[in-house]
């Protein structure tokens, strides 16, 4: 037992150290991406600036969109790390380290420590469960927090003892966490999943009044604590603004953000690659299994529907909302491969042409991106791109060389070695080498190739306003949605509140410069409807103003 105990805790200490290594160095790499990145980054940096901890803000006017538990851990990282980018990753970092130690323990509860190694592997091997640990948006701990909190609702419908209702506090307290982090919806898939399951298994949790009764309080003191303080506080209008916001994001493609039917099945089936593909047998039933493993597949597969429903009938489509979807979807990869290294189930051939295929498309793009600049006017000359701002962002220069396409013989040789063991019926080895490859290949192209995607995105607005952050004076976008010319001129509170409205800024008697960004696509559109801005410069599809309060001909 104590032999046990131990190896487990080496497990554990392992999985830590890999994670630590993985997820945190060079986090501050690239610059923020815009929008969601800097968006909540920023709130955080107002928050310290103000003094104002309870009101989530954006340009110093509440911001109604988020909850503040997330932006509470980033101002938390930035006032031991400063205000950066490390900083503002930084809280994600640490959630990928208690995700993957999450798994373990999970896996190793229902299987054993073999199949929570598994499990930490097919998550941490995948592209975009890998990739958003090395972000700053708020998904990776909103998913911790439902997914945890399902866990302990299931362990609470097995329990018979004094542990029962110790889980379904647990469970409370983590699904009011999920709700100060991102808001109801996570309530929403909780009860959903729970709904769903009662219906398929035909069957009465055995629940009291007390527990329900004792569940909602908990529920509503945590995940409404800080909707509690805002209605204290006399800001009924940040709650129904929150309100409003949630509903518009069911009901419209909010910011533009739209989607064909079917865009979150392809999303999780080439970003959650190679995982995604090991997870479709793992949808079969197996009775091989005791009754727990056996149940916990499917409410495995009840949330992955639950969640990819749900967000298919939403109309705002984003990459990150079905992102919940991983924790299914890597179980059930777990499971598939589980059961094939046990000898329990074949591996199916025809996998590999839906592998091998994904793998190589993904090896051939970081083939092909870095010889990006190399070919980029001959590809602007066909004529085939009519964006304007798209080819002024390809004028940018990355910065590549070309020799970041050997990344692609990480994953190439991970593919080819999984075939041959495959081949050998040695699949321990294949797979591992496989996800192995993978987690690396998603490393080394996040480290090498992300800062010259970054460098075409929006380096050029980046740059013009690091360059001016210093000068008293204004700045503001026109024709697009940005929050990068607040973060990164590290705005301060306003003394003149008028200067909250970009309209004075065109228009009204300013006491000082104010500078703009424009996509050059509408250039042609708002130039001639503010005379008083004076062009500076154009670059990487942005055009560059100043407004000059001498020049100003206009009353306020």
């Amino acid at each position: 037992m104590l032999i046990r105990e131990n190896k487990v805790i080496f497990y554990q200490f392992l999985i830590a150290l890999v994670a630590g290594i993985l997820f945190i160095p060079f986090l501050g790499g690239v610059h923020l991406f815009d929008w969601d990145e800097i968006n909540f980054a920023e709130s955080a940096r107002e928050m310290i600036v103000s003094r104002d901890y309870l009101t989530v803000q954006i340009n110093f006017k509440p911001f109604w969109e988020k909850p503040p538990l997330f932006i509470w851990m980033q101002v938390l990282s930035m006032k031991i790390f400063g205000i950066n980018e490390f900083a503002a990753r930084f809280p994600n970092a640490v959630c990928g380290i208690f995700t993957l130690l999450f798994l373990f323990n999970t896996g190793r509860r229902i299987y054993n420590e073999k199949f929570g190694l598994i499990w930490v592997m097919t998550y941490l091997g995948s592209f975009l469960p890998f990739f958003y640990f090395k972000t700053g948006i708020i998904d990776p701990w909103f998913n911790l927090f439902i997914f945890s909190g399902i866990y302990y609702i299931i362990l609470f419908t097995r329990d018979t003892d004094k542990k029962k209702n110790r889980h379904l506090v647990i469970s409370a307290v983590l699904i009011g966490l999920a709700i100060l982090t991102k808001g109801p919806v996570a309530f929403l898939i909780f009860i959903l999943t729970i709904l769903i399951y009662l219906i398929f298994k035909r069957s009465k949790l055995s629940i009291t009044f007390i527990n329900v009764l004792a569940f909602a309080v908990i529920l509503i003191l945590v995940g409404g604590f800080w909707f509690i303080l805002q209605i204290i506080s006399g800001n009924f209008d940040v709650i129904a603004d929150f309100i409003n916001y949630q509903i518009r994001l069911f009901q419209t493609k909010d910011a533009g953000h739209g989607g064909f039917l079917l865009y979150h099945f392809v999303i999780l089936l080439i970003g959650v690659f190679p995982a995604s593909i090991f997870a479709l047998p793992g949808f079969k039933k197996h009775p091989s299994d005791n009754f727990y493993q056996r149940d916990f597949i499917k409410w495995m597969i009840i949330l992955f529907w639950v969640v990819l429903i749900l967000f298919t009938i939403v109309k705002t489509k984003i990459v990150h909302y079905s992102s919940l979807c991983y924790f299914p979807l890597t179980y059930l990869a777990a499971f598939t491969i589980y059961k094939i290294i046990n000898k329990e189930i074949e591996y199916k051939k025809w996998l590999n042409y839906i592998l091998v295929p994904l793998g190589v498309i993904y090896a051939l793009s970081i083939i092909l991106i870095p010889h990006f600049d190399k070919y980029k006017q001959q590809l602007i000359d066909t004529g085939w791109i009519k964006d304007e701002f798209a080819i002024g962002c390809m004028q940018a220069e990355a910065g590549w060389s070309g020799i970041e396409s050997v990344i692609s013989i990480i994953l190439i040789s991970g593919i080819i070695v999984f075939l041959l063991s495959c081949k050998r019926k040695n699949f321990q080895k294949g797979i591992l080498s496989l996800f192995i490859a993978s987690a690396l290949f998603i490393y080394s192209s996040i480290l090498i190739i992300t800062p010259g995607i970054e460098k075409i995105a929006q380096n050029a607005v980046i740059e013009f306003l690091k360059d001016r952050h210093k000068e008293d004076a204004y700045f503001g976008t026109i024709g697009y949605k940005s929050y990068a010319h607040f973060y990164y001129t590290k705005k301060q509170v306003p003394v003149n509140k008028k200067s909250l409205n970009t309209q004075w800024l065109l228009t009204g008697n300013i006491d000082k410069k104010a500078y703009f960004s424009i996509k050059i696509d509408k250039k042609d559109k708002i130039l001639p409807l503010y005379p008083d801005l004076e062009v500076l410069y154009e670059k990487n599809g942005f055009l560059f103003c100043v407004r000059n309060p001498e020049n100003i001909n206009t009353n306020d």
